[in-house]
């Protein structure tokens, strides 16, 4: 874990195990006080999976009958905490002799170099130096210390003091002092001694927070049919089609085949919506009056909760609805009411709540459960995360000229969204937070990610030319549920690998402790057998291109309403987080899945060769060992079964030995990350559409012209393989199919009267035969196949 050694360069982008000391851990008399700070006879705690860390809380509630400046008549008090080189001061209230601020202010322990707490009550000057108004001074070995799930502390009123502190002067503070850890309730709202240079709005960014993704619903408008559609062109009958909007997502129904005032689709159209709904259902009612222009015939708006909800696939009932005709507005009054027929439009529209509104791919979904909360089942198990620290981070920004990092960990599992508080200009910053979340499915994946905060006010980047940044990302790393022991806790430090423009680069090392706790293994066993996604999906799916497209606009919502929470879990975060771009075209990715298939088929391939070395009589004694195992399964044919699940039982018990000790991680050999082409991957990070010049297109255009020419070719092939299949009955060549049928009726005398006993060993035996008897010329039935015609002469 030492981020100074330079390891091998290999093993630098492997997992590392690390035994970080978590759980409590209390000074002065065994690991939860006994005779020091505290005594606690608790036996478990909500934060074992974490670190400790220490802090002095101070909190500010309010002060009263402060004295005013005797010279401006008025005081405009506010509070400074002082702990040796740390300064916290609360907001001034102008002119209040009365104020409450109720602030807490937390201070490392870690960091404190002084015996006493110092609260000074001071009177904010404009010009001069601020007053002093008093004080109130405590010992540090004096303060209490308070472990939740106690009450809090209560606060008390102290009388100040003067500057020399052996007299009391007039006016009261009401304050409390403890010495607790980052499990206190207090802890997340506090002010933080290491954050001393953020300022403003900043504040808020740098808090850790949870967060809830929006519930989302697919809204199934199926557009059945219209009536009384009238052209403006009275003298030709209307073309019409209809286009449906919610939101940004615009689609349109298939254009009328026929010319009609009574125009019929019955299609379906499919909106993700997002709770509290918003947006309306907007209608319009369109004909198609030139290739060039539409016209608009009428139009609806419509609000979504109007909308029945389903749970199951019954169907709903369907609905008139009137539309404004288009072109009456406020400057015509009233005049659409004094029309006696209308345009309408039949519709079947309904909230889908028996659906999973994807908004990740199902490669690596955190979240199964349907969009209707009726339907989920009971939970199967508990998931807890300690976010413990991350190792060798490099510099993302400058500040003052030199590099800096401001560094918070964002995890997404299920609805629920966790971000840890921002550690400011470390590179080696220690969260040590603890966060839950409920498992529905085990074959799910939590995401975690590391980011550089660049929104703390005053801090941006000076290389960026100011203005509005992305905070960048550091890495990410997934766990899937599956792959962990029940009730095993997992410390490991995950690398962090980012593939730039430049090629693949760590960015550090992020240090986590993970625990899967079942709730009940019958349920769990249970699920193994049940579909990934809930049954709606199967008894009416959806098409491929529809699920890609309500995938992206699901994404675009939950990062919009994300991005709306304070402080916001920013747009480029939840993109980050949800692989918004791994539908992009990258030549990488396309060489790793060639060579993920291949690795597939190498177990294969190895078989076959060992056959073939038994054949060919290569080890005398293995193909006389098979040819005994052979005449033995013939003999016992009920036999062939059991042995093979017999085979497959011994080689799993063999391989538990073998069995992997800690869970996956990105691995760079498998996303061929490691011997990428620069070029390959400037062509990854392009924009879409292209921004590059016109020849590093053409190049890359040929280049994949001749990618998928290789493609081309492997696909006519399998094409002529399968027609040739079809030829052997087809008479596409009539002595060709007269022999096949011919040999047929031969083989089905042959076997009828033969036994299969006998007809199964003499194959066999004709396979293994001795290399003496065997030819080196292709076989008769190869050479006829390789005969029969295809379809390839009949192609352009």
């Amino acid at each position: 874990m030492n981020p100074i050694a330079a390891p091998d360069h290999k093993d630098d982008f492997k997992l590392k195990d690390t035994k970080p000391q978590l759980g409590e851990r209390w000074p002065h008399g065994g690991p939860r006080g006994g005779g020091g700070w505290i005594s606690s006879e608790r036996a478990t705690s909500t934060y074992d999976l974490v670190e400790q860390m220490f802090y002095l809380y101070v909190r500010v509630v309010k002060a009263k009958d402060l004295p005013t400046n005797p010279v401006t008549g008025s005081l405009d008090p506010y509070i400074e905490v002082k702990v040796g080189n740390y300064r916290g001061k609360t907001q001034h209230f102008e002119k209040k002799t009365n104020p409450e601020w109720n602030q807490v202010f937390a201070f490392s322990k870690e960091k404190i170099q002084s015996s006493v707490v110092e609260v000074f009550l001071r009177d904010r000057e404009m010009v001069l130096r601020d007053d002093y108004v008093g004080k109130v001074v405590f010992d540090m070995h004096e303060v209490p210390t308070r472990v939740p799930p106690d009450s809090p502390l209560a606060p008390q009123w102290y009388r100040l003091e003067g500057r020399s502190g052996d007299r009391k002067v007039r006016g009261e503070v009401m304050l409390a002092v403890w010495m607790g850890t980052q499990a206190d309730e207090a802890f997340p709202e506090s002010w933080h001694s290491d954050a001393t240079s953020v300022h403003g709005e900043g504040v808020f960014n740098i808090r850790s927070k949870v967060y809830v993704s929006p519930k989302l619903w697919y809204l199934r408008v199926n557009v059945i049919e219209a009536q009384d559609v009238e052209s403006l062109d009275r003298s030709q009958l209307p073309q019409v089609f209809v286009k449906a909007q919610v939101g940004n997502q615009i689609l349109k129904t298939k254009l009328c085949p026929t010319r009609t005032t009574n125009p019929m689709w019955n299609e379906d159209l499919i909106f993700v919506a997002a709770e509290p709904f918003e947006e309306q259902l907007i209608l319009t009612v369109e004909n198609k009056a030139s290739p060039a222009k539409d016209e608009v015939m009428g139009r609806a708006n419509l609000p979504l909760h109007i909308f029945e909800r389903r749970l199951d696939h019954r169907p709903v009932h369907s609905k008139w609805f009137n539309l404004e005709k288009f072109g009456f507005g406020a400057l015509e009054g009233d005049k659409r009411h004094e029309l006696k027929f209308s345009t309408r439009i039949h519709l079947r529209v309904c909230l889908e709540g028996a659906y999973h509104v994807l908004d990740e791919s199902t490669m690596y979904i955190s979240d199964q459960r349907p969009t209707a909360r009726q339907l989920w089942k009971q939970p199967i198990g508990i998931l807890e995360v300690g976010i413990l620290s991350a190792q060798g981070l490099l510099p993302m920004k400058t500040k003052d000229g030199r590099g800096t990092t401001d560094a918070y960990c964002v995890a997404k599992y299920g609805l629920k969204w966790v971000r840890t508080r921002t550690i400011i200009e470390n590179f080696n910053p220690k969260w040590n937070e603890q966060y839950t979340w409920e498992v529905y499915d085990p074959c799910t994946v939590i995401t975690l990610g590391v980011f550089d905060n660049c929104h703390l006010g005053g801090t941006e980047n000076q290389a960026t030319g100011g203005g509005a940044r992305n905070d960048m990302r550091i890495g990410k790393v997934r766990i899937r549920l599956s792959t962990l022991e029940t009730d095993r806790i997992y410390t490991h430090s995950y690398p962090l690998l980012v593939l730039q423009p430049s090629g693949l680069k760590k960015m550090g090392e992020l240090q986590l402790a993970v625990r899967f706790t079942c709730l009940s293994l019958a349920n769990m066993i249970y699920l193994y057998g049940q579909p990934l996604l809930p049954k709606m999906h199967y008894l009416h799916p959806f098409t491929v291109n529809q699920l890609d497209s309500l995938r992206y606009q699901a994404m675009n919502i939950v990062a919009v309403r994300l991005g709306r929470a304070e402080p916001p879990l920013r747009k480029e975060t939840v993109e980050y987080m949800l692989d918004v771009d791994s539908h992009m075209w990258s030549m990488r990715r396309s060489k790793a899945n060639f060579f993920r298939i291949v690795s597939l088929f190498s177990g294969v391939i190895s078989m076959s060769k060992w056959l073939g070395e038994v054949c060919k009589w290569k080890n005398p004694v293995t193909t006389v060992l098979v040819h005994v195992l052979f005449f033995i399964l013939i003999c016992y044919p009920e036999l062939i079964l059991p042995t093979i699940f017999l085979y497959m039982f011994l080689i799993g018990l063999w391989n538990y030995r073998f069995r992997a000790r800690h869970p996956p991680h990105m691995d760079t050999k498998l996303s061929w990350a490691e011997a990428v082409h620069p070029d390959e991957l400037d062509e990854e990070f392009d924009t879409f559409p292209t921004s590059k010049q016109q020849d590093v297109v053409r190049m890359r255009y040929d280049r994949l012209r001749s990618v998928a020419g290789r493609i081309q070719t492997v696909v006519g092939d399998m094409a002529t393989q399968g027609e040739r299949f079809q030829a052997l009955l087809s008479w596409r060549d009539p002595r060709a199919t007269s022999l096949y049928i011919i040999f047929c009726l031969i083989a089905a005398v042959v076997l009828y009267i033969t036994p299969f006993k006998i007809i199964t060993l003499g194959t066999g035996l004709f396979w293994l035969r001795h290399p003496r008897f065997r030819s080196k010329q292709p076989s008769v039935p190869s050479n006829f196949f390789r005969r029969l015609p295809s379809r390839a002469d009949s192609m352009l």
